[in-house]
């Protein structure tokens, strides 16, 4: 297991014990999840706020932080022999707790004798919000209580601590993710030089998993690889790619201590962009350049997003497919027809940044409420923006037939849409160009290597490795 230094988990904890002093703190890993029988599992992945106090990527332990005494106690399972015939020579529970600088190793069978004493001593017991379901039923049983009143005890100080402390990256976490861009850049480069010569969109997806997996790692999350970009969630890779298609691919390498990338580029299929894709690119790249010039610490991400839509309505307005003021129309949303999500979301351990600890605690905080509009209401990220916050910045255009045609049918929004014209380009698909982001002192950071994004540069591109075949073939 790579994990950082022990130094850095003392100190992460020590931090949590100052902001919850005199508190009693349970913090849950994950099980193993059976796929489809007990012994044929999900791929595992720990839990995310487990990962970053305890460092240790093992299934079923817990661990105990307890500020009042300032000690900090490691709960696992000991290895049988048998366990070791179909896994191997592991680590002991010391050993772990070594790694992570803990006062204290313990089975995780004594855990509910330890949160029982707690209990009775009227020590109230904080928690983070559990998502899995063998743990809800786990920490249900240790605590006495039907899942439903479980659920209802969630520590809302607990959870407040720990957002406001991952919202802030420290050195060694951005270090990861920039390891973790440094993967996925040569991920997209696959792509932009292999669309043009490969069949299918699973064929691309097999090389960007090879990728992933020649470096030891893990992708951050299931790859969206598409000639169908207006579909925003698209996991299925069945179709043949085609001259005169886009490929839109969203996808990240997670780092060697997990932590995410989330990268999105949008390629055609042919050696060179059409004029109607190349222009519709070129609204999509001016809106996350706009964007990228706002970033700075203070500043509500919220206007961001507004100032990365007005880009896009002007776009559009001047292609012929919005009409009437600029600002009367992204007050009605209409915008909201093309650009249909939000501009971005916290980056970190979890790719949507402890969105299991609720996504309105880590893009709201208290001052800013989620929009009932549609488009804004799925913004994820609002609140000011804080040095060491790490965030992507996402715009995208899209022509989604069924959405056009509710919106047409009632007539909404048309004193700003120009329906007649955004029939043309009703098979369009979609166009999303995203990078990551981290805030300074002073501003923000554009993190990783250049991952080609300009129109020239892909272009430029394609038409090396088209060379470069040609070359081949004629030797």
């Amino acid at each position: 297991m790579d994990l950082f230094e022990p130094s850095v988990y003392n100190r992460r904890r020590e931090t949590l014990m100052h902001a919850l002093p005199d508190s009693f703190i349970l913090l849950l890993g994950n099980d193993y999840t059976p796929k489809n029988y007990t012994d044929n599992t999900f791929h595992f992945r720990q839990d995310s706020s487990f990962l970053f106090y305890g460092g240790h990527a093992l299934a079923s332990m817990a661990m105990i932080i307890d500020s009042a005494s300032g000690r900090s106690e490691l709960f696992g399972q000991e290895l049988s022999i048998d366990d070791i015939v179909w896994t191997g020579d592991q680590p002991t529970l010391i050993q772990l707790g070594e790694r992570i600088g803990v006062d204290a190793v313990r089975p995780i069978s004594e855990l509910m004798s330890v949160l029982n004493t707690a209990q009775n001593s009227e020590r109230r017991i904080h928690y983070l919000p559990v998502y899995q379901g063998s743990g809800k039923i786990k920490l249900s049983e240790w605590l006495g209580c039907s899942i439903k009143e479980m659920q209802a005890g969630v520590s809302e100080e607990l959870t407040r601590a720990v957002v406001d402390q991952r919202s802030v990256k420290e050195l060694e976490e951005l270090k990861e993710i920039e390891d973790a861009l440094v993967i996925s850049k040569e991920m997209h480069l696959e792509v932009m030089y292999e669309t043009w010569n490969t069949k299918t969109e699973a064929d691309l997806v097999g090389s960007i998993m090879q990728i992933a997996c020649s470096h030891g790692v893990d992708i951050a999350y299931p790859p969206i690889l598409t000639v169908n970009g207006h579909i925003l969630h698209n996991h299925h890779h069945h179709h043949d790619l085609q001259d005169g298609q886009m490929v839109l691919g969203d996808f990240g390498a997670e780092s060697s201590k997990f932590y995410a990338s989330d990268i999105t580029r949008t390629v055609p299929v042919a050696a060179t962009f059409s004029e109607t894709q190349r222009e519709i690119y070129s609204i999509v790249l001016d809106a996350l350049e706009t964007a990228a010039l706002g970033l700075k610490p203070n500043v509500p991400f919220l206007e961001v997003h507004m100032s990365a839509a007005r880009t896009i309505a002007q776009g559009l307005k001047d292609l012929g497919l919005m009409r009437g003021d600029i600002e009367e129309a992204i007050a009605e949303g209409a915008h909201a027809l093309f650009f249909v999500h939000g501009l971005g979301h916290m980056l970190g351990l979890d790719v949507h940044d402890m969105e299991g600890l609720g996504e309105a605690n880590v893009g709201y905080g208290e001052n800013y409420k989620r929009s009932k509009q549609f488009g804004l209401k799925s913004l994820r990220l609002a609140r000011e923006l804080e040095p060491g916050f790490v965030f992507t910045i996402e715009p995208g255009i899209y022509f989604i037939p069924a959405l056009i045609d509710q919106w047409q049918a009632e007539k909404k929004c048309e004193a700003f849409i120009n329906y007649q014209r955004v029939e043309k380009y009703r098979e369009f698909t979609g166009i999303r160009i995203e990078d990551n982001y981290a805030i300074t002192k002073d501003g923000a950071k554009l993190l990783g290597p250049n991952i080609p994004r300009q129109l020239h540069e892909i272009e430029f591109l394609r038409a090396s490795q088209l060379d470069l075949q040609e070359r081949i073939r004629k030797v």
